[in-house]
């Protein structure tokens, strides 16, 4: 017996933050950026209900579309759903690069960009950050003849640091029109900052500009994969070629029209990610452990200055069943991400983390 050929795919696939641990039945985990609030009522009231899921989903989400649409005040007709931000990623990967081409990305961002890069055959061409922020500058040094596309999440994962809107536009501006820039919105909603402002705020009009959205974050539909992109029309038609045709689930797309009706319970999220960021933050800040200042659900946290490397304080929070995302799978050393988590979550990493200092 044969077996048939395939391609030798050279690439690292993606590395999850632990959700397991041995011989602990009760884990924490703050390792994947997730609601700490999980999810709105008007969300549990669509999964308790009975739902027809032997009939396939509508398969360009129209009723979706319309929701977000009506709720971030742009065009219907530039609006693709996904499973999750990551498929339109692939899609767009797909669409756009061939296998001599150049694409750019900030040295320390979300891994799934590089992967569907590496996929179709293009080349990876990182970007320096400074101090763990995207560099303008250090981007337009890497553009060439071959660059297609250049992936930026603002605010960025793992560092939670971002462009404001004047380095954004100043980016697109000194960017050759023909690359394609792509701003992973994916954190948008916990963003206060006054000089802060959305991909899809700044380049609703923008030709050239691709925004993704996600559902997975501030929304709490992690497990039901569901993003959306917003585009040109010619660029949303072809991808509509393309897409799988029942991508994106029925429940899923009810579940996400439900979380964006529900204006109050984005807000207490909001809320609630502010006082503990900020609360957790001071606190680590007495053990010399420094972090990002606050943006998205998640701060960086950095041991130079610590007594205590990173590895040996998530082995001590693993013994107590904390689980955070290691940074080592992004090129960062001696660094840890931390999610913020619900109230009760949050306590018990700060009793933890101070019954670890208390012994050193």
């Amino acid at each position: 017996m044969v077996l048939p050929t395939f391609r030798n795919i050279k690439i690292k696939a993606y590395k999850p933050g632990k959700s397991l641990l041995k011989k602990k039945s009760n884990i924490i985990k703050l390792s994947a950026n997730e609601s700490a609030l999980g999810v709105s009522l008007r969300v549990k009231k669509i999964l308790n209900n009975n739902c027809q899921i032997s009939k396939y989903p509508d398969s360009k989400a129209h009723n979706l579309r319309k929701s977000i649409s009506k709720t971030f005040k742009c065009d219907f007709n530039k609006i693709i759903c996904g499973s999750g931000s990551d498929e339109v990623i692939q899609m767009l990967c797909q669409l756009f690069l061939n296998a001599k081409d150049e694409v750019i990305v900030p040295e320390y961002s979300f891994l799934m960009y590089r992967i569907y890069v590496s996929i179709i055959g293009a080349k990876v061409v990182y970007s320096k950050e400074k101090d763990f922020k995207v560099s303008v500058d250090e981007i337009l040094k890497k553009v060439n003849k071959k660059t297609k596309i250049v992936f930026l999440a603002n605010p960025n994962n793992p560092t939670g640091t971002y462009l404001n809107k004047k380095e954004l536009i100043n980016l697109r501006n000194k960017l050759n029109h023909r690359v394609l820039l792509v701003v992973d919105d994916a954190y948008n909603e916990y963003m206060k900052d006054k000089n802060y402002s959305s991909g899809l705020d700044i380049f609703k009009n923008t030709k050239n500009v691709f925004i993704l959205r996600t559902f997975s974050k501030i929304y709490g539909l992690a497990s039901l994969r569901i993003g959306w992109g917003y585009g040109d029309k010619k660029i949303i038609n072809a991808l509509n070629l393309i897409k799988p045709p029942f991508n994106v689930n029925k429940i899923a797309q009810l579940c996400a029209i439900e979380s964006l009706k529900d204006k109050k319970f984005i807000l207490n999220s909001i809320k609630h990610n502010l006082i503990w960021s900020k609360k957790i933050k001071k606190s680590l800040e007495k053990y010399n452990i420094f972090s990002n200042k606050v943006s998205a659900n998640f701060l960086l946290l950095n041991f130079n200055k610590c007594k205590l490397s990173a590895d040996k304080i998530e082995k001590k929070l693993e013994k107590q069943g904390l689980i955070l995302r290691e940074t080592k799978t992004y090129g960062i050393k001696n660094c840890l991400r931390l999610t913020i988590g619900n109230n009760s979550e949050n306590k018990l990493f700060l009793k933890t983390i101070n019954k670890i200092f208390q012994n050193v």
